[in-house]
């Protein structure tokens, strides 16, 4: 009980200072750094110290590492080897060696050196996304392509992850590359032990655990495995995050993808918000007047450096002289991994606390400018490059079918029927369903079905529903539709939705919750059957099809006052 008041302190803190950050629109990551330096032992007030705090925020990394290793499974990084990959492995590689030798030849021992080359490379996602989305430019060339090598780099560095740790541990050159070359032997086996175990275990395991139709005991299912693969790296001498990568690797190759990152999201997000307030609690503001002009001079690095590289790499690809600039002043900005990696080599002993402090003031320095570069790109690229302004032609939003996908929640009877009309009709679609049957099923239907609640709100928003052109909830269950409908409705007003409804009381709720249509199906057959009773009897077809709809637009009201008048 001695430490319930830091945390009382710590909670209140972190509220207060996010909602203000959320409410100006600032990456909260930046937000829980400020929080670190507010209660950390280097600024005027409260301290909080807890022991273990750093060891259960380092668990951040690990889920964060995990769900990008959902988005990222081996069949995808092989389909996108020759695409975005080898731009974001170049850009990584590239700004590495530049920034590391750069370092090197300022006096810094080659394994701080390759420390500040791996950190400045990193570019943060949340801050580009974030201000994609608010300029309306998340689907621009230069906006997509910026965003998807900016998510790359979290792949390619993960093999960092390995590396940084081990720089600590050796003195000699021999040493060093015998204990790099042990490390990487390491990581195959790990990535070997994690992918058969996976192929063989995982796929039964979560089918068992689905048949239970228990959200609880699937979150339960999803830590084990996660953390049980941080366990074996960690065992190896690894990083507990290489372990969470490989974890979230297997799983994103199964059909339990979506509803994993949905059940993981909130310990992903509270724990790397402990994370990077643990970061926060190492910035010493005093510390700065003295390495001030290292501090900026870092941060004019890593924005030059990554500007010019990215640009370089994308005009190779054969993107015009404005989008190649506008892309390279979007991934100039600091990345939140680079924190993680300088902790890490912190951690490590690979850097002493001064060049620590020099590393993460430098990257959040190059966060702030790097936003603003960010903010007025086009003006910038239009300076850089003297040409006539973009046609819309130039700019227009690139064709991805995920933008003008119908989501499907159910798959049974109704689900399956209307699954294979839109793919008879070649309209793309994505179902959900938490019954493994039925997922398996869809799977050999050749549809696209995976393993999900679809009124689980952080579903919803892993799969990105605000972007649907449709969705169709044809659940039986009425209050889960309700819950759907009402957050959808709440989150993105603009997306159509239709809904199955068992009667018309339920349809009724579900309209006024906000759908489109809800036809009750007692009543729909009803009227299915007296159509065709009407047609056998040889009324004119356009006749049936006016009286049908007719009760279709007065809200089954006819139907309404018959059940009245027999009651």
């Amino acid at each position: 009980m001695e430490y319930l008041l830091q945390i009382i302190l710590l909670l209140a803190v972190a509220i207060a200072v996010v909602v203000v950050f959320q409410r100006l629109h600032i990456p909260t990551s930046l937000g829980y750094l400020l929080v670190g330096m507010i209660l950390g032992p280097h600024t005027i007030g409260p301290v909080v110290s807890m022991p273990g705090l750093e060891s259960l925020a380092e668990f951040g990394v690990v889920f964060l590492l995990f769900t990008i290793g959902l988005n990222f499974s081996l069949p995808r990084l092989h389909a996108l080897r020759d695409q975005v990959l080898g731009l974001g492995t170049g850009q990584v590689a590239f700004t590495t060696c530049v920034v590391g030798l750069v370092m090197w030849l300022a006096g810094l021992p080659v394994a701080a050196a390759f420390v500040f080359g791996a950190a400045f490379a990193q570019s943060s996602t949340t801050i580009i996304a974030s201000l994609l989305s608010e300029q309306g430019e998340e689907n621009t060339q230069h906006g997509r392509l910026g965003l998807a090598m900016s998510v790359f780099q979290d792949v390619t560095a993960v093999p960092f992850l390995v590396v940084i740790p081990v720089l600590g541990l050796s003195v000699t050159a021999g040493a060093l590359a015998g204990s790099l070359g042990l490390a990487l032997a390491k990581a195959v086996f790990a990535f070997a032990l994690v992918f058969f175990a996976g192929r063989w275990l995982l796929r039964p395991l979560f089918y068992l655990v689905t048949k239970r139709r228990s959200l609880e005991m699937f979150t339960l299912a999803v830590l084990l495995v996660a953390l049980l693969a941080a366990w074996v790296t960690n065992s190896l001498g690894l990083s507990l995050a290489f372990g969470g990568f490989l974890a979230g690797m297997m799983l994103g190759d199964t059909e339990f993808r979506h509803q994993v990152e949905s059940s993981m999201s909130p310990f992903r997000d509270v724990l790397l918000g402990l994370f990077f307030i643990g970061i926060g609690m190492r910035f010493n503001p005093l510390a700065i007047p003295p390495i001030w002009h290292w501090v900026v001079l870092g941060a004019l690095l890593i924005v030059t450096s990554k500007t010019l590289i990215v640009a370089g790499l994308v005009g190779k690809a054969g993107v015009d002289a404005r989008m190649r600039w506008r892309t390279g002043l979007m991934l100039s900005v600091g990345g939140e991994f680079g924190l993680a990696l300088i902790a890490i080599a912190l951690d490590s002993s690979v850097i002493d606390m001064q060049l620590g402090q020099i590393a993460i003031s430098s990257v959040l320095l190059s966060m702030i400018a790097g936003a603003l570069l960010i903010r007025f790109n086009g003006t910038i690229a239009g300076w850089l490059v003297k040409a006539p302004e973009p046609t819309t032609t130039d700019t227009a939003e690139l064709p991805e079918s995920a933008e003008h996908h119908v989501v499907i929640g159910g798959y049974g009877r109704v689900g399956h029927t209307i699954a294979v009309l839109l793919h008879a009709s070649g309209v793309p679609f994505v179902a959900f369903d938490t019954d493994p049957k039925r997922v398996s099923q869809g799977s050999a239907d050749h549809h696209a079905v995976w393993f999900g609640d679809i009124a689980d709100p952080g579903l919803l928003s892993a799969i990105h529903v605000e972007r649907a052109a449709l969705v169709v909830i044809a659940v039986d269950n009425p209050d889960t539709a309700l819950a759907a409908m009402s957050y959808i409705k709440r989150t993105c007003p603009q997306v159509p939705v239709i809904v199955r409804a068992r009667d018309l009381e339920t349809s009724t709720r579900l309209l006024a919750a906000g759908a489109v249509h809800a036809y009750p199906e007692t009543i729909e057959s009803s009227l299915r059957l007296g159509a065709t009773a009407l047609k056998i009897l040889n009324v004119a077809s356009d006749e049936i099809e006016v009286m049908v709809q007719d009760v279709r637009d007065r809200d089954y009201q006819p139907v309404l006052d018959n059940e009245s008048g027999k009651s």
